[in-house]
């Protein structure tokens, strides 16, 4: 047992005066009132107060457990996302050698949204929350109150947001070396299997004449008439001809285009690389980071096409299960930047 040293203990003569005030209390105070009966006790020191604070007297004012809990959950995430940084960096440094010392274009950052406001920079990635981040955008920016208050074609086409390339080359410039930049990715073969899904099995107006009508052409034997006029029905495979072709009848859409090329991260050496697969917890822990008002959270709603379930890695591997062996690798080559930049592992066992 360890000893507490004489310094920190009440001498006899403290405590001999110690029992006479508080006999002289206790009399004085009965003297007052004889119903009341008062039992003192020795008076606390500092010292002694100390030595209480040491043996853990005042857990109390120690954090709650869920506070504990968030500020351990905070740091691993930002040990998480430091590393995907790092390996950003290294297969730049590795493949792309030199690319960050050219000059930006405007082409280059034609997909990133400006925030002024919050100083961010946010590049947008189709199928990767990127219509509830329009809408987080729009009310950190003040012209919205509320995410729920925005219709999705509005995030898309009403929103009023500026984008990096309508700067000149010093606006442009200023930002993005001192703005926060974000970009959020997802499982590639996953993204696929979601733009698929939303441009070529529901009804579009756009994608079912532009890119349906020349799949169909091209790649599909015998075709009927409805389907060469409507450019509807087109099927996994097709689609997956039509985009491993260098010689498209269509060419690229945002939708499907490799992130590596989308977003170009060895150029632009993005601050923040959040991912899909976490995109509610991320997204919140950035917002509270750049000084958000504690109202605002990521929305997580599904508002095109809601009744559908969302793309799973379940779904997308029956999707790719239509597919031989040698298309499954192609498709993988096509998104083999972005399986490495991003550390995704290999979707099936049988792809190198």
């Amino acid at each position: 047992m360890s000893s507490i040293s004489p310094q920190d203990l009440m001498t006899k003569a403290e405590t001999e005066d110690a029992v006479v005030k508080a006999k002289v209390s206790s009399d004085s105070l009965m003297a007052e009132d004889s119903s009341l009966v008062v039992v003192t006790r020795q008076s606390v020191t500092k010292r002694h107060r100390k030595l209480l604070l040491k043996s853990g007297f005042a857990a109390s004012s120690a954090p709650p457990a869920a506070e504990q809990q968030q500020r351990l959950k905070s740091q691993q995430l930002a040990k998480t996302l430091e590393s995907r940084r790092h390996l950003l960096k290294d297969i730049c440094s590795k493949y792309h050698r030199g690319v960050r010392d050219q000059r930006v274009s405007w082409q280059q950052v034609s997909r990133v949204y400006v925030e002024d406001q919050s100083r961010l920079l946010y590049c947008e990635v189709p199928k990767v929350g990127c219509s509830n981040w329009k809408r987080v955008l729009m009310v950190l920016g003040g012209s919205k109150a509320s995410t729920r208050d925005i219709p999705h074609d509005a995030a898309h086409y009403a929103n009023h947001l500026r984008r990096l390339d309508s700067y000149n080359s010093s606006g442009m410039a200023s930002r993005l070396s001192s703005y926060t930049k974000v970009l959020f990715v997802r499982e590639p073969f996953e993204r696929l299997v979601s733009a698929f899904r939303d441009k070529f099995e529901s009804p579009n107006s756009y994608y079912h004449p532009v890119f349906g009508r020349p799949i169909i052409s091209r790649y599909r034997a015998n075709a009927t008439r409805a389907a060469l006029r409507t450019g509807a029905g087109v099927t996994f495979r097709e689609f997956i001809q039509y985009l491993l072709d260098v010689h498209r009848p269509v060419g690229m859409d945002i939708h499907w285009e490799p992130v590596s090329q989308l977003c170009n991260p060895c150029l632009l050496q993005y601050n923040f690389i959040g991912k899909f697969e976490r995109l509610e917890e991320e997204a919140n822990f950035l917002l509270q980071s750049i000084g958000a008002p504690k109202n605002l959270t990521f929305p997580g709603f599904k508002d095109r096409n809601p009744l559908a379930e969302r793309t799973s890695s379940k779904i997308t591997q029956r999707y790719f299960s239509q597919l031989n062996s040698t298309e499954r690798q192609k498709a993988f080559d096509f998104y083999y930047m972005d399986y490495l930049m991003f550390n995704y592992p290999k979707p099936f066992k049988d792809l190198y």
